[in-house]
């Protein structure tokens, strides 16, 4: 079982450069970064999460320039977004975004994606809440075609461009992978139709006891479902259920970092490496 780590990067926590050094001299598999373009001030979509809105949505980095930064310092640490907004990012920008990463770090990148959930914020990019999930499959189609080929075009209700050239293409053949976001059956039903994994929140509900159903989804969708990673976030820290993870086939845990200074990171993250036993 792969082991990763993920933290929104602000200016008051520990550098990118330093957390990926660090993540991967400890051995761990993939780093991931979280994004909010901004948070407007209304508050009226309410974190899922629960209660007040943690501070670091409103104060993290760009993760595709954090990325790049972390791309640099390392050689083997896979750099994912986790997750991007898709629907609130233009999908030519975002192809060229996602390429040059994966570019620069030699076939490093995971597409981690989501819909999101704040209304709000998404309206001010111009996005209808209702619609997002829609949106959101047409942008990674779109996405994957000017990945893939040499003069892409792409038709649809809310994406539509004509033949065009764009370059660099991925390292990654046929393209990185795209790793869907979301809870169950709904997110999980978006992974099957379009991604390579499905990344819930363990926090939020019992990953492992939908993973029957989940296969089942799949198959029944004509998908292998042991060719869809499993990425669980914010694992659940105890032996006894990492140990439980991987016997019922999760295939990558996410452990939650919080938007500290490097005095209390650098700990926690020998702790977590312990636990995952690497």
């Amino acid at each position: 079982m792969k082991t990763g780590a993920y933290m929104f990067m602000t200016d008051y926590s520990i550098s990118p450069t330093a957390l990926a050094m660090a993540l991967e001299e400890r051995g761990f598999e993939s780093v991931w970064l979280p994004e909010h373009s901004h948070i407007p001030v209304s508050r009226r979509s309410p974190w899922p999460g629960g209660g007040d809105l943690p501070k670091m949505y409103y104060d993290t980095l760009d993760p595709f320039v954090s990325l790049a930064a972390m791309a640099a310092v390392t050689k083997n640490l896979k750099l994912a977004t986790g997750i991007c907004l898709v629907v609130q990012r233009d999908p030519i920008h975002l192809a060229k975004e996602t390429a040059s990463v994966d570019r620069v770090s030699d076939g490093r990148f995971l597409f981690g994606v989501g819909g999101g959930w704040n209304a709000e914020e998404m309206a001010d990019h111009g996005t209808d809440f209702k619609t997002r999930f829609h949106l959101m499959r047409e942008r990674i189609e779109a996405i994957k075609a000017i990945w893939t080929e040499n003069k892409p075009e792409y038709h649809g209700d809310f994406v539509d461009f004509e033949p065009m050239m764009a370059w660099p293409k991925p390292v990654q053949d046929p393209h990185p992978p795209i790793i869907v976001g979301g809870g169950f059956p709904h997110g999980a039903r978006r992974a099957i139709a379009y991604g390579q994994g499905w990344m819930p929140i363990g926090a939020r509900f019992d990953v492992v006891e939908t993973l029957p159903r989940f296969r089942q989804m799949a198959a029944e969708a004509e998908r292998d479902p042991d060719e869809i990673e499993i990425s669980v976030f914010g694992a659940r820290t105890k032996p006894d259920a990492l140990a439980t993870y991987r016997d019922a086939g999760v295939s990558r845990i996410v452990f939650d970092l919080p938007s500290e200074p490097a005095e209390i990171v650098l700990p926690m993250l020998d702790d977590y490496a312990k636990l995952a036993g690497l």
